[in-house]
């Protein structure tokens, strides 16, 4: 199976979200892709609690998608870059500074979506924009398969 690498600062709320409901959707449509997710900056989510954003957890019941045992934010590596078939990074105007400051070889040879954090955008209008281009994305990988 191929992995789609969701990529955002803390781990805790965009990329999680991307990455079980990308699941959810590559599962019925019968995708040979996974997702999993990382996060670029683990040390500025200092006022996360738990494992996930209960934001995060909220979106995806209301979906009807269950969450396996929840694991805490894990931070990227060089593994997960090189793992991945595609990776994705959530918000450009954030996360681009941080893969230049982290992981400048893979700069541009990731793609960059602009969904912004809670602190400029309302959740449900944050997870309502990955939806909208995770559907694109399964629906592309639908026609190149």
């Amino acid at each position: 199976m191929k992995k789609v690498l969701f990529l955002c600062t803390g781990n805790y709320y965009r990329s999680r979200f991307a990455q079980h409901l990308f699941n959810h959707l590559a599962s019925k449509q019968g995708l040979d892709w996974y997702a999993d997710s990382r996060g670029l900056a683990l040390e500025q989510g200092i006022n996360n609690v738990g494992a996930i954003s209960q934001y995060t957890v909220v979106a995806l019941a209301v979906r009807l998608i269950n969450l396996p045992d929840e694991r805490f934010p894990l931070q990227a590596s060089e593994q997960d870059f090189c793992t991945a078939a595609k990776i994705i990074a959530l918000d450009e105007s954030e996360h681009r500074f941080l893969m230049k400051e982290r992981f400048p070889q893979w700069v541009d040879m990731i793609e960059y979506w602009l969904v912004h954090d809670i602190d400029k955008t309302s959740a449900s209008e944050a997870l309502g924009q990955i939806e909208k281009q995770l559907l694109q994305l399964v629906k592309q990988l639908i026609q190149n398969y």
